[in-house]
């Protein structure tokens, strides 16, 4: 599916608390960077959900603009809600097309 965002123009990129190492392992085959390490610091900053109990960052999920304005925000604690690929790239086409008009 990254292909598909590619020849749009969209880049993806994943944030994790984990260490390197781990961050790689979950990382597994996906095609996109993963930051590892993250703080709570740089966790606010780009506006991802911390859970302080844990001290990770819950699905935080954003879209932006090219001028990097926030257009879509997703935010979930669990599994259910998480923004899909397919869905972001509806998403995606949808507002490129109201540029359009």
């Amino acid at each position: 599916m990254k292909h598909a965002f590619d020849e749009i123009g969209v880049s993806i990129l994943a944030a994790s608390v984990d260490a390197h190492d781990k961050a790689a392992e979950v990382q597994g085959g996906l095609e996109f960077p993963v930051a590892y390490e993250v703080t709570r610091d740089q966790a606010d900053s780009i506006g991802s959900w911390w859970e302080d109990r844990r001290s990770i960052i819950q699905p935080s999920e954003f879209i932006l603009n090219r001028l990097g304005k926030v257009v879509s925000s997703t935010y979930s604690t669990g599994p259910v809600g998480r923004l899909m690929p397919e869905d972001a790239m509806k998403l995606i086409k949808f507002l490129e097309s109201l540029k359009n008009k």
